[in-house]
């Protein structure tokens, strides 16, 4: 009988980590030395079940499953759009649940209505292109920022943002409101296209424990 080969997982790392490894903990995958907070390693690997896993940065995740070397990746569905990488997302996951939405301030909307030409700031130029040119028809100028994208309406170098809302207070505090939603967004579970045809079994019963373990 040949040697089982490792199942790799990207797991992309902070929240999303650990709640992904308490979800796994209720489908039996435990993997002891990950949760060690001292610990140095890259790789963790389940003997046992022949599972390896590795932390990597959330818009790293789409890259290590489109080219192989990970199997299966769990990351949100933000960083899946952005990325537009060739795999397969197979299972929503239900938590880190927040919206990707154009916000600004309330004198904003007439600009949004009235599909004037505007310049929208955004760590995601992607969705936003996505869904002002082919969505909303609106030309817009899109700039990319990596720092705090609220900044951008309040000192005058954009008329909107688009970015991630979780409860909305940042905003607040900041004068701003979320003037239209672009997508709901939480954590999903993505697959390499290789890994689905050759550990075909595998996956679907991982796939399948998960699904049972989140409808409970």
């Amino acid at each position: 009988m040949e040697e089982k080969r490792y199942l790799t997982f990207a797991l992309g790392k902070g929240r999303l980590a650990k709640k992904t490894l308490q979800l796994f903990e209720k489908i039996g995958i435990t993997c002891q030395e990950i949760n060690d907070p001292d610990t140095r390693k890259l790789i963790f690997v389940n003997e046992e079940l022949k599972l390896r896993f590795f932390l990597a940065k959330g818009p790293d995740v789409p890259t290590y499953v489109e080219y192989g070397a990970a199997d299966i990746g769990i990351v949100g569905k933000d960083t899946i759009l952005e990325e537009a990488r060739n795999i397969y997302e197979v299972l929503d996951l239900g938590f880190g649940k927040c919206r990707m939405c154009i916000c600004g301030p309330e004198s904003a909307r007439d600009l949004l209505q009235h599909h004037e030409q505007i310049r929208v700031a955004t760590k995601y130029p992607r969705i936003a292109k996505d869904y002002f040119y082919n969505k909303k028809h609106q030309t817009v100028e899109i700039i990319k920022l990596n720092g705090s994208i609220e900044l951008a309406p309040i000192v005058g170098l954009s008329e909107v943002i688009c970015d991630i809302v979780e409860t909305g207070t940042t905003l607040r505090e900041n004068g701003l409101t979320v003037l239209e939603e672009v997508c709901p967004l939480s954590a999903r579970v993505v697959v390499n296209q290789v890994s689905m045809k050759m550990e075909n079994e595998r996956i679907t019963k991982l796939i399948r424990d998960l699904k049972k373990v989140i409808s409970e």
